[in-house]
């Protein structure tokens, strides 16, 4: 079986890589592990920069729907919870990351990208937290956290309550992305951005970042608290066995009942 991701070090620049193409590299749990091991590695090394990239003609379409099945509400918060744990990591390294985002960006994956320092996309692709559309709460890995502080709140509020999704273009105007570039460019625009930070000052950029974040985490944590449970809740309901099997099985408008 081949490695669902690679993490490549060169010249002070630390690459993971999303190797599920197949799947628009959906976050299964042993993915989830590989995601957490390596960015454990690149916080015990001495890279100057990590970008997150992905194969495929999707960044990542989010959680594998493999794996959502029924477990009992006291199997799925620890499940849920694990899903921040990258974004934890993101977070609490002292180095810029970057998001490389060649495809669609969504749900999970979503989560991810806007976790990061900087995000960087390919012209044309989506972006967004599609969960309402199958009956969860659309402020899921880190999206609750995070969006309403990157983009005006109105804004965030239709994404997160509607599942809109925005394109690159719009994402540049509104600031949730730092650079759009037409895809064959894109390697190209990301190389100049993560060489321009490797070659700042580490310590400087370091304590910046944790400016940065310091001034965004007055309550990181009791929101992180709020979307397991929140997530965990919506996981039980018919809404989000309509919105699954409507979405994914019978491709049709889900009829959601409030229960």
């Amino acid at each position: 079986m081949s490695e669902p991701l690679r993490l490549e070090r060169r010249d002070g620049i630390a690459t993971i890589t999303l190797a599920r193409p197949e799947t628009l590299n959906a976050l299964s749990l042993g993915m989830l592990d590989a995601l957490i091991a390596a960015l454990d590695a690149v916080g015990r090394g001495d890279d100057r920069v990590l970008v997150i990239a992905a194969e495929g003609r999707a960044f990542c379409a989010g959680a594998d729907r493999a794996e959502m099945i029924e477990r009992p509400p006291a199997e799925w918060e620890p499940i849920v919870d694990r899903y921040l744990d990258p974004i934890r990591r993101i977070a609490d390294l002292d180095i810029p990351v970057i998001a490389k985002l060649q495809g669609d960006t969504v749900g999970g994956g979503f989560g991810l990208a806007i976790a990061c320092d900087f995000r960087v996309a390919a012209s044309g692709i989506r972006l967004g937290a599609p969960f309402v559309r199958i009956g969860l709460a659309g402020c899921d890995m880190s999206a609750g956290y995070y969006l309403p502080r990157l983009i005006p709140l109105g804004v965030a509020t239709e994404m997160m309550m509607t599942g809109k999704l925005v394109q690159a273009e719009e994402a540049l105007a509104l600031g949730l992305v730092h650079r759009v570039a037409a895809a064959a460019a894109l390697d190209a625009e990301v190389g100049k951005l993560a060489a321009q930070l490797r070659d700042g000052p580490p310590i400087a950029l370091a304590f910046t970042k944790r400016a940065i974040r310091r001034s965004l985490d007055l309550g990181r944590d009791a929101e992180f608290d709020y979307e397991v449970f929140a997530q965990v809740n919506c996981i039980q309901t018919e809404d989000h066995r309509e919105g699954v099997r409507a979405f994914f099985d019978e491709k049709r408008a889900p009829v959601f009942k409030g229960r």
